[in-house]
């Protein structure tokens, strides 16, 4: 009897150390970087798009308060900014030159590295939940066009009519790019939503969206896709999203080196961050990177003038900005 009551004494003791222990979690949003100035925008656009990465947020913090996983908060915090005609992911993809939305996205998960993809999809309403399909029902990491949409609606995804994805805006600015052959600005080439999450289980997962590239020929692809140019988690070190011109991204393995930087060279976050934005620099290639450490310190760099951006923190601290702080 006396055993059985140490026992109970000694769950009680350890169930009571364990619910008061305090929650440690970060989650980092970007919704993509470009010449995005004050003076170009309105107060409702404004307003519209903090509205947005704030509804984001508050989606991830109420999935990780609750005792969720990082997966989760990232699959579904990208969610909010693909259902978004804002940003250039999911319902607000750009056109190609043959005026289709092919999507891309990807999804890691850094306590064992595992990752999946999807490139070039017209009818998966969410590209970053097949992306995760891809990481945890399938033997691949990257699957693409029709074979990754019939992979798609096998797991029961939600598949629309390509016409989902339109939006005059986006139209628009397909014809206006065709009509005057003038060449893709920062703002074409910089569209993608990304997050990057530290849970309370000590995990880190990044997750990357796109509709690419305005006026995209030939099926081409950028790095969202791409785990270790726009994406990449690891538990040793850092989750990393990218947004910028992914021809440069694929280039420098980004997202890879950037783990790399602080796993070989002991740097912290914020260093190896601005470490990979000056290399892109010297390249003259345009930016910027999210990303979140195994004990929750963020960085968000960028080259370009400004970048949809956001985080949150189990302490209650937050922040959204969009233009350049410098």
């Amino acid at each position: 009897m006396k055993k059985l009551a140490l026992i109970l004494i000694l769950f009680f003791a350890i169930y009571s150390s364990q619910s008061q222990q305090k929650s440690n979690y970060t989650i980092v949003i970007h919704g993509g970087a470009g010449t995005i100035l004050k003076k170009n925008m309105t107060d409702e656009k404004e307003a519209a798009y903090k509205a947005k990465l704030n509804e984001a947020l508050h989606v991830g913090d109420s999935i990780l308060k609750n005792g969720g996983i990082c997966l989760d908060a990232v699959e579904q915090v990208i969610h909010v900014l693909e259902n978004s005609p804002l940003f250039n992911a999911g319902k607000g993809a750009v056109f190609t030159h043959d005026g289709h939305n092919e999507l891309d996205a990807s999804i890691m998960n850094g306590s064992d590295l595992n990752a999946g993809a999807v490139a070039g999809v017209r009818d998966i309403r969410n590209p970053i939940s097949a992306a995760r399909k891809v990481m945890e029902k399938s033997a691949h990491v990257m699957l693409s066009a029709k074979g990754a949409s019939q992979f798609a609606k096998e797991q029961g995804l939600d598949i629309v009519d390509p016409s989902y994805f339109y939006t005059e805006k986006r139209w628009q600015s397909l014809k206006k790019l065709q009509d005057k052959k003038r060449k893709a600005t920062q703002n074409d080439k910089h569209g993608t939503v990304g997050c990057v999450v530290l849970d309370n289980y000590g995990n880190l997962a990044a997750g990357t969206s796109t509709g690419g590239m305005t006026n995209k020929k030939y099926g081409r692809i950028g790095d969202s896709p791409v785990i270790g140019a726009g994406t990449y988690a690891n538990n040793k070190t850092c989750a990393v999203s990218c947004t910028g011109h992914g021809e440069y991204f694929i280039r420098l393995a980004v997202a890879h080196d950037i783990s790399a930087q602080m796993e070989y060279l002991n740097q912290d976050v914020k260093t190896s961050c601005q470490s990979e934005i000056d290399k892109l620099s010297e390249l003259n290639g345009t930016g910027g990177v999210i990303a979140v450490d195994k004990k929750g310190n963020i960085a968000m760099e960028f080259n370009t003038a400004g970048m949809y951006r956001g985080y949150i923190k189990s302490n209650g601290k937050k922040y959204i900005g969009i233009y350049s702080d410098k």
